[in-house]
């Protein structure tokens, strides 16, 4: 029972060892166990040193990575001294975490504390690290606030560690003396996480993403290589904040950097908010004592009304796996270190409610050493922890995909295509068999094209950002309707003739490309993923003379601002990248614009005639001199 009086005299009542403390556990117990970095290591290893003496003794905590290896002693317990019930929403593939998947409990981090309090499940003890008490008896738990702070709370009894090593974290982080049975003082270096592996695909991805974060967006991590690198292509970022579950040395970084300032949240602003510090000693440090954050319980800062609460909210989780159709399964890698996707959903739900908001899956594209496909054409025995309808953005190093408002079609179309290319073609048949494909469907060259990210550029027309970019197979439906779109003149300069309809089979030609002998490259503008196609350009490859036909049209709000010109000029980059030798292109005598886009080139353009035709060519070996310039 815990007491009241002055704090100061209880403090000294209530000292003890561990193994004096450890022994107030009584047989068929519920004990929680503070979590992550936060891990009291030095109570955990007597309570692992006392296992035997007890029975049936569940232990309740977060899914970890164990300093004192409770998991084994259950696993092997003739006894059944100790179970463990590890709260985890993701799959268990992995092969540490399926021997041990039957004491998974899978659950939302934000519905833990309500289990807690509420006494739906009633912890009976609790074993938390904290600070020394300041000098109003007050304790921080520091660095793992997350769930624990409702466990102790509403434990029939507490046993704190006090140890000199663990930072004070302001915020709604702290108990009382008062609020404590036991006190154990024991200083140890807190569980730390060194660097993660570096990957460049990994950061590949980060860049892409970049891209499409803006200025003063809010931001959740969840810890692994794939954020590491995204933090680290966000550094010349302005003003973003962070709301996160986890804060790592990365965060800390963009902080000291002045990339992260807090100051347009919307929400909390001026106030670094999470719940759990994941990283090294130097973070540890940073965050002692700081101001400028706040760690607040999983039911707050995982709260999916809290979270929509920020202004352009992004979420950036890590998967395991995706299937055809978007769902996702997601692990707690080595280098996710602790749980690392519990609060996955939360954060993508939450992102999405933000004015602004966006949620993103990054995975790279493979496994295994590039053996296995993580794009799978359906899931076996894996559990999905992001339901294919919760699902935006999805990022691999072969590109980015936005599946929201897509049918399963568009949404098997854009996985294909940001999956390896060695595993295009075997997807594409599984998608055919699925029914996700009409058996008349074919992906032509493009299923083994890899995008050309270098060639996209956004661009500004009459204060309108215009995206510059190859196309992609899921750009079939928006060329079609740009198309559409045309007036009756552009039509017939396009294709030579009068044309009402567009139909599935030419569009694919358009959209699908290889990005070597052929190439269509669009300019849209609007939402990634639901942009507009005002313009295109198309290039195919004769490999008689390795000449590149091209082919352009324009929507009629966009004419006469020199976006052909731009397109033209990024078709002439590309073909000289790849070799082609130069362009050219057949058009009207009255076509203008056409024999206009030829002379921008700094190349000489040579016209000559074949029946009513003009025949426009520009070789890259026959530059313009200093003079024609």
């Amino acid at each position: 029972m815990k007491t009241e009086g002055y704090w100061a005299d209880n403090y000294v009542d209530k000292k003890c060892k561990a193994d004096e403390a450890i022994r107030q556990i009584r047989p068929g117990q519920r004990v929680f166990i503070g979590s992550s970095c936060g891990e009291p290591q030095h109570l955990v290893k007597a309570l692992g040193e006392a296992s035997r003496r007890y029975t049936d003794i569940e232990i309740v905590r977060l899914l970890a990575l164990e300093s004192t290896p409770l998991t084994l002693i259950a696993d092997k317990s003739k006894s059944q001294s100790l179970t463990i019930r590890s709260f985890y929403l993701g799959s268990a593939k992995a092969e540490r975490l399926s021997r041990n998947q039957r004491f998974i409990t899978p659950i939302n981090l934000s519905a833990v504390p309500h289990l807690f309090r509420s006494r739906l499940m009633p912890v009976n003890v609790a074993l938390v690290q904290v600070t020394p008490p300041d000098d109003f008896g007050w304790l921080s738990l520091g660095v793992s606030v997350d769930i624990t702070l409702a466990a102790a709370m509403s434990a029939d009894m507490v046993i704190a560690q006090v140890n000199t090593h663990m930072p004070c974290v302001l915020g709604q982080s702290f108990l009382h003396v008062n609020d404590v049975d036991h006190i154990v003082e024991h200083d140890e270096p807190l569980i730390t996480i060194g660097n993660r592996p570096e990957s460049e695909s990994a950061e590949d991805i980060g860049r892409l993403i970049a891209r499409l974060i803006d200025d003063g967006s809010t931001i959740q991590f969840s810890p692994g290589t794939t954020p590491q690198a995204t933090l680290l292509a966000l550094a010349d970022k302005n003003d973003l904040g962070v709301h996160s579950h986890y804060l790592t040395d990365e965060i800390m970084h963009l902080v000291s950097r002045g990339v992260v300032t807090n100051r347009k949240k919307g929400f909390n602003e001026g106030k670094l908010v999470a719940s759990t510090a994941v990283g090294t000693e130097n973070l540890f440090e940073f965050i002692d004592n700081n101001p400028s954050i706040e760690f607040h319980p999983s039911d707050y800062v995982n709260d999916p009304s809290i979270i929509s609460r920020h202004n352009k909210m992004v979420s950036i989780s890590v998967g395991m796996a995706m299937d055809l159709t978007g769902q996702v399964a997601a692990d707690a890698l080595p280098y996710n270190n602790f749980c690392g996707v519990t609060g996955m959903l939360d954060f993508i739900r939450g992102a999405a409610q933000s004015p602004g908001g966006k949620s993103f899956i990054l995975m790279t594209a493979t496994a295994m050493q590039g053996s296995k496909s993580r794009i799978v054409p359906t899931f076996d025995h894996t559990a999905v922890v992001v339901p294919r309808g919760d699902v935006h953005y999805v990022a691999t190093e072969y590109g980015v995909v936005n599946l929201f408002g897509k049918s399963l079609q568009e949404r098997a179309t854009a996985m294909i295509s940001i999956a390896h290319p060695d595993f295009r073609e075997e997807l594409f048949h599984e998608a055919k068999q699925q029914g996700l494909y009409g058996t008349e469907r074919t992906f032509e060259e493009s299923i083994y094209g890899v995008y050309p990210r270098q060639l996209e550029e956004n661009i500004v027309i009459d204060d309108q950002t215009v995206t510059i970019r190859p196309a992609k197979p899921v750009d079939e439906r928006r060329i079609q309707e740009h198309f559409y779109g045309l007036e009756k003149n552009d039509v017939v300069a396009r294709f030579f003739h009068e044309k009402t309809a567009f139909v599935h089979d030419e569009m694919g030609r358009v959209s699908q490309v290889d990005y070597i002998k052929d190439l269509t490259v669009v300019a849209v503008v609007g939402e990634f993923g639901f942009g507009r196609v005002v313009g295109v350009g198309e290039y195919l490859l004769d490999p008689s003379d390795n000449m590149a036909e091209v082919a352009f049209s324009v929507s009629r709000d966009f004419k006469r601002k020199g976006l052909g010109k731009v397109l033209m000029k990024k078709l002439c980059q590309a073909a000289r990248d790849k070799g082609i030798a130069g362009l050219f292109a057949f058009t009207s005598l009255d076509n203008r614009a056409m024999i206009s886009l030829f002379n921008t080139l700094p190349f000489k353009a040579k016209k000559s005639f074949e029946d009513d035709m003009v025949v426009l060519r520009c070789r890259f070996d026959n530059p313009l001199d200093d003079n024609e310039a």
